[in-house]
């Protein structure tokens, strides 16, 4: 499985493709489970990317990890919860919260 990745132009926040948006939390990202849902995906990150929106934009790998989506590599990982010093600084001290 696939998920769009990309890093928002305004203020440089790691984002996903969600439910038609961006969302600064990967947890419900939209899945692409075959090639047609990785073209979708690819062209509406070409369009964001196009639409000065955001910058590096990815298909990264991910898996489903107890209801919520989660990407496989550790630098993925990073990018999702944010500054890896202290857990109470970024978006693991949010979750935690």
């Amino acid at each position: 499985m696939k998920i769009l990745t990309a890093n928002r132009l305004g203020d440089g926040i790691a984002v996903w493709y969600a439910d038609g948006g961006w969302a600064e939390t990967v947890d419900h990202a939209d899945l692409a489970h075959d090639k047609a849902a990785e073209d979708r995906l690819e062209a509406i990150g070409a369009k964001a990317h196009a639409d000065n929106e955001v910058v590096d934009v990815n298909l990264i790998d991910a898996d489903i990890v107890d209801g919520v989506v989660e990407p496989v590599r550790l630098r993925e990982k990073i990018r999702a919860a944010g500054p890896t010093i202290r857990n109470d600084l970024g978006k693991q001290a949010e979750r935690a919260a």
